[in-house]
């Protein structure tokens, strides 16, 4: 291309640009979809250009006429440059926690909903087809089957449609393309090769390249984001890697390893959108997600203008007859959504696969069905396609752009007033309560603050007065339409506290992660779970969200084979750091715990009432003290580290006050720009030295733990020393099998910290600091007399039994005092307490009603 020609295709690009920039502002002033505008102003444009190539008057405009019809893209490159950018902006703004509970309805309205109206359509038009082949038939059904979600979700945003209608759309958008594109390819292929298509090897092909695009979207998304954690925090870096993601993993797939390319970038856009917040710097995500969404105003925007534009050359030489089987398409067309719609979706509710979808909602969805720019591209593909016939490039370009335009201008004109007409814009009756509550105590505060304001600025007493009156008019009207202690029952209250805690803790969380040098795998590790109580407080009330946060307090799977390898090889280097993690998430969740009753009683409270606050406070109360006990747990044998560790993460909370306290400076103008870069860069090399965690040694006093218990005493110090090379550290969590009825005795427990309990026909015994294990099975010779759980968080000393029966030979003064001491539990003279000083009664009470809640039936949703 000459350097002429293309200054002619950058000034149409801007000329597009700043078309789409008048568009905007129109559509609202219309209330007309901006996709049906774009739709008008491409195929506006598009007939006006090809009229002045056809006028020998207009000589003058014949270059720019030319340039906006044969614009240098086909549709190959219109797929590949916008699609990419579609797709994974879907993917990133998406909910995944939501869109997971709505996986079976998306997958539905996007792989079958896909394949049926494909076979519909082609099925309709081929008896009146004139002489056309089943195949070409099934291969205009497919390129019409795919919906452009842009439309629709526009409307739905800004009529305020409900959340989960819009979550639908836009998850099912993620998908239907791709389905769409991999039955066009295989139909296209038969109509171009002449061949016939085997139904058994297309669906083993449709599967491979599905699941194969997912694996590698997955792969490649985690690896990006493992490469964003190592850039330490340069922004322009990490967004010049999500602009290359999307990209990477569609050429990749789509021209090298034979799998669906769309797939890949919309499983590489879920994964960013799941890790990303926990990945990302807070204030560089939300950077992320604005710029992502500007490109995908852009594309989206030129994409619809570009093959609009090519709507008047698509239909040219329509005929009556071309009309009817438009009108035969789009009928055929409804009733295949409505199909999948009306009669799938409820089979999936009674399976219980995925929420009911209310009536409405359906009847919105079957007439959201619009088409759009991808269904051009399509047929602009089989038009350009050589090994196509004239004839078949004529049926499919005008059936499937005549398609689109019945879409586009009837359903996207008339669906802001069927959503409208559904009620489908009002909030629920249970949300207008809640909001009648929230404004009847919020615009009180509003007066009164608004009634300092004024006095501080001055404004006379007449205007404060007017002003503050309206304001207190309006809280009465509230109050008084206020339905909220008669719509909502305690039992949806809990829920719904529970559910804001856990979207307030996940908002603490991102704040806290703005502190330079805290592990990012410990915050995704904490933000992954404050959205689990979320969904488990949603499903099951206080049951689920108590079951999440054991979760969240249970060792993982990365823990456990840690703990593994340092018990059965001696590798401590995993467990180092899986502890030093371990420390930092139970310290950061101890102090947004705090936070969060602070929270509860503040602004929860005068909400949703006292009696609500209690059960949630008691919920958040037993939290703190689960915490407290895995937390002293760790600082009964880590104090140092524990105390140093605080310090790192204070100096790094009082580093970002300080960066705060500069910015208000220099909001202020009381600091010159130079004063401000250089005492943001003192602070950049102090958070750099606090970036190194402490220094944790994982055996530190061990040898000093073992000699301070009872049954020990009297045992020289060579043997004990020699003792600790074999004993290996065990951190035990609530509800955890120690030891099994029956089994044998391979390892004796010395329990440092903690609590565990040995549960008999005639009574329960309860083992705690300084207590061992199994020892006096061992020494007798016997397997273990009932199954040994701990109750709480312990710290214990796995030794091997076979060194302990060389310890008993040696010195039968262990012996001895291990028998006294097991005789002193059995009969019930010693009786441990927990670490805090905590009576044993009170912990097993506790953890019994935790236990009771845990294993209750799934079922129940009572507060």
């Amino acid at each position: 291309m000459s350097v002429t020609g293309l200054a002619a295709v950058l000034l149409a690009l801007a000329l597009l640009l700043v078309l789409v920039s008048l568009i905007q502002p129109l559509s609202r002033r219309f209330e007309i979809s901006e996709a049906v505008l774009l739709a008008i102003a491409g195929i506006f444009l598009g007939g006006m250009a090809a009229l002045v190539l056809r006028s020998s008057t207009t000589e003058l405009f014949d270059g720019a006429a030319e340039t906006l019809l044969d614009f240098p893209v086909n549709s190959e490159s219109f797929l590949l440059i916008f699609l990419p950018i579609l797709v994974f902006q879907g993917a990133i703004a998406i909910d995944v926690r939501r869109l997971a509970h709505e996986a079976a309805t998306v997958l539905l309205l996007a792989v079958v909903a896909v394949v049926v109206s494909t076979a519909l359509i082609g099925l309709a038009l081929y008896p009146l087809s004139n002489g056309q082949s089943l195949v070409v038939c099934l291969l205009l059904g497919s390129i019409v089957a795919t919906t452009d979600p842009s439309a629709v979700a526009g409307i739905f945003r800004d009529i305020g449609a409900a959340t989960r209608l819009t979550r639908l759309v836009e998850g099912e958008a993620l998908l239907n393309d791709a389905a769409a594109i991999a039955i066009f390819s295989i139909l296209l292929a038969a109509v171009t090769s002449h061949h016939e298509i085997h139904f058994g090897g297309a669906i083993i092909d449709f599967g491979v390249s599905f699941g194969g695009a997912i694996v590698v979207g997955v792969i490649i998304a985690r690896l990006t984001l493992l490469c964003c954690a190592a850039l330490g925090g340069l922004p322009a870096a990490e967004m010049s890697l999500t602009l290359a993601l999307p990209y990477i993993v569609y050429i990749l797939c789509d021209e090298f390893l034979g799998f669906s390319g769309v797939v890949a970038v919309a499983a590489a856009g879920l994964t960013v959108s799941a890790y990303g917040p926990s990945t990302f710097r807070p204030n560089v995500w939300r950077f992320l997600t604005e710029l992502w969404e500007q490109l995908v105003f852009w594309a989206g925007s030129l994409l619809f203008l570009l093959a609009a534009l090519l709507v008047p050359r698509l239909m040219i030489g329509t005929t009556r007859w071309d009309c009817l089987l438009i009108l035969v398409a789009s009928v055929a067309g409804l009733l295949a959504r409505g199909s999948v719609v009306f009669g799938l979706l409820p089979v999936l509710a009674a399976a219980r696969l995925s929420p009911p979808v209310p009536t409405p909602f359906k009847i919105t969805m079957v007439w959201g069905g619009l088409r759009g720019a991808i269904t051009l591209a399509l047929a602009l593909a089989v038009t350009e396609n050589r090994s196509v016939s004239t004839q078949v490039a004529h049926f499919v370009g005008i059936i499937a752009t005549g398609f689109v335009l019945v879409t586009l201008l009837l359903n996207g004109t008339t669906l802001r007033y069927l959503v409208i007409f559904l009620k489908l814009d009002q909030l629920s009756p249970i949300d207008q309560a809640l909001r009648h509550q929230v404004l009847g105590i919020g615009l009180n505060h509003v007066a009164e603050r608004t009634g300092e304001v004024a006095g501080e600025l001055g404004f006379s007493a007449t205007s404060q007065k007017n002003v503050i009156r309206e304001i207190e008019h309006r809280a009465e009207d509230e109050r008084a339409a206020n339905t909220f202690d008669t719509a909502i029952s305690d039992r949806q209250r809990v829920v719904l506290a529970l559910i804001t805690i856990a979207d307030q803790e996940r908002s603490l969380l991102l704040d806290i992660f703005r502190i330079q040098g805290l592990s990012r795998r410990v915050m995704e590790t904490l933000l992954r779970t404050a959205e689990s109580m979320v969904d488990g407080a949603r499903l099951e009330g206080r049951f689920g969200y108590v079951r999440a946060l054991r979760r969240r307090l249970q060792p993982g799977a990365r823990f456990r084979i840690a703990q593994f390898l340092h018990r059965r090889f001696h590798i401590d280097t995993p467990l180092m750091y899986s502890m030093m993690e371990r420390f930092e998430m139970l310290m950061i969740a101890h102090l947004v715990s705090l936070s969060l009753l602070r929270f509860m009683h503040e602004r929860l409270e005068p909400t949703l009432g006292s009696r609500v606050s209690e059960i949630v406070s008691e919920v958040l109360g037993r939290q703190r003290r689960m915490l407290d006990d895995a937390l002293e747990t760790l600082r009964l044998h880590y104090h140092g580290y524990s105390e140093a560790l605080e310090s790192r993460i204070l100096q790094q909370i009082s580093l970002r006050l300080e960066a705060e306290e500069y910015d208000a400076l220099h909001d202020d103008n009381l600091i010159t720009d130079e004063i401000y870069r250089e005492l943001l860069r003192d602070i950049e090399k102090r958070s750099h030295r606090l970036s190194m965690p402490p220094r944790f040694d994982l055996k530190s006093g061990i040898e000093q733990r073992l000699r301070a218990f009872p049954a020990f005493r009297g045992v020289p110090d060579a043997p004990l020393h020699e003792l600790t090379k074999s004993i290996s550290l065990h951190f035990a969590s609530p509800g955890e099998v120690l030891l099994r009825r029956g089994g044998k005795i391979k390892t004796i427990y010395a329990v440092i910290a903690g609590l565990a309990e040995l549960h008999l026909p005639e009574q329960d015994i309860q083992f705690g600091a300084g207590d061992m294990i199994g020892a006096a099975a061992l020494i007798h010779g016997l397997p273990a007399r009932g199954t040994v759980r701990s109750l709480q968080f312990g710290h214990l000393l796995a030794i091997p039994a076979s060194k302990f029966e060389d310890l008993l030979r040696r010195y039968p003064i262990v012996q001895r005092t291990i028998d006294h001491r097991h005789e002193d539990r059995v009969q019930g003279r010693q009786m441990p307490t927990t670490p805090s000083g905590e009576s044993v009664e009170t912990l097993v009470k506790d953890t019994r009603i935790i236990a009771d809640m845990i294993s209750a039936n799934t079922g129940h949703t009572g507060s």
